[in-house]
């Protein structure tokens, strides 16, 4: 099994690309994962992990994430090596993410709220309730 979930931080804005024969979209970035525990008296230590996300995922990473933006990502781990001009071999190990999700709102990672010109007893469609007694809970 082949299975990887990570959250981190965007280490830069993400880079989106299209594939030549096919136009696929293809975003790569580098997350910063802090790891769990840190030995007494240091520093948590941190871990750059570079990822790859594809067609749609991709679409969703570069329009909605940029640089220090917090996220999560489920996917899967993926080698691959090429030669260079040279004939020198490259290897490399990413995480190719098939799913990412939220994990702050855009408030607390000081993004513009996108609902500063709503009346705030119509936010995302949701009305205030006057008398709670209806409810079943």
């Amino acid at each position: 099994m082949n299975k990887v979930v990570l959250m981190g931080r965007l280490t830069k804005d993400p880079e989106l690309r299209y594939t030549s024969n096919t136009n696929t979209a293809v975003c790569s970035f580098t997350l910063a994962v802090d790891r769990r525990f840190a030995r007494q008296g240091e520093e948590r230590q941190t871990d750059f992990i570079n990822c790859q996300a594809w067609s749609k995922t991709a679409e969703f990473i570069c329009r909605y994430f940029n640089k220090g933006s917090k996220l999560a990502i489920i996917g899967r781990i993926q080698t691959r090596t090429w030669d260079d001009s040279e004939g020198r071999r490259h290897y490399v190990t990413e995480v190719i993410a098939e799913e990412a999700y939220f994990v702050e709102s855009r408030k607390s990672e000081g993004m513009p709220d996108r609902t500063e010109n709503v009346p705030g007893d119509q936010i995302d469609g949701f009305y205030p309730i006057e008398d709670d007694d209806d409810l079943p809970f």
